[in-house]
């Protein structure tokens, strides 16, 4: 297929899984392919994708070029209660692949497992009791600038619509200058509340 290909936006089905954990990886260091910053960059879709599809599948949109998905969104529309499921649920069945760091965190992976075995950290109760749902969108190069972040977006929106969500909000780092001025576009402000620094929230109203 080539860049031009026709996209669909569908819903999640669960042969996707794979492309999921591959797009993840292939986006994940600010948006760029992560494979070789991690020993194991598997602890990137074990925390950024793999629990959504298996939490939500209702959540998950994948934009599909007619071969395999090139991009998706995955979203939880209970932040708070997603988390309490991930670390009851979802931590016990890959704690095992990706331990706790243990004495200094000095490797990226030790960074991302501590997140791993905490994920609730990445919760801030002030911003989810305004924007209870949170969201992940990742797209390959190939389906990036074709609007098909937008259309995610907009199928995403619509499913928390109807769920009765009032606002989603995302949590990115700053040095994703693209990204930033996508979620700009289509609506997102800055909040207050987060752990600020590198970091930022962003918030949509529904």
């Amino acid at each position: 297929m080539t860049a031009t290909s026709p996209v669909t936006i569908r819903g999640y089905r669960p042969g996707d899984l794979e492309a999921l954990r591959d797009i993840c990886v292939r986006t994940g260091l600010y948006g760029k392919d992560a494979t070789g910053h991690y020993e194991d960059p598997g602890v990137l879709p074990a925390l950024f994708a793999e629990p959504y599809a298996e939490h939500d599948p209702g959540l998950v949109f994948v934009a599909d070029n007619g071969e395999r998905a090139i991009g998706y969104v995955v979203a939880a529309a209970d932040s708070t209660a997603f988390f309490e499921w991930f670390d009851a649920a979802w931590l016990p069945t890959v704690a095992d692949r990706f331990p706790a760091p243990t004495g200094k965190h000095e490797t990226p992976d030790d960074h991302l497992r501590d997140l791993l075995h905490h994920a609730d950290r990445m919760l801030i109760p002030s911003i989810a009791a305004e924007y209870p749902a949170h969201l992940h969108i990742d797209l390959l190069p190939e389906g990036q600038r074709r609007g098909l972040g937008r259309q995610l977006m907009r199928t995403l929106f619509g499913a928390l619509r109807e769920r009765g969500v009032p606002g989603v909000h995302l949590g990115m780092s700053r040095t994703n200058t693209d990204a930033r001025a996508f979620y700009d576009r289509i609506g997102f402000i800055e909040l207050t509340g987060g752990p600020g620094g590198d970091s930022a929230h962003l918030g949509h109203r529904l």
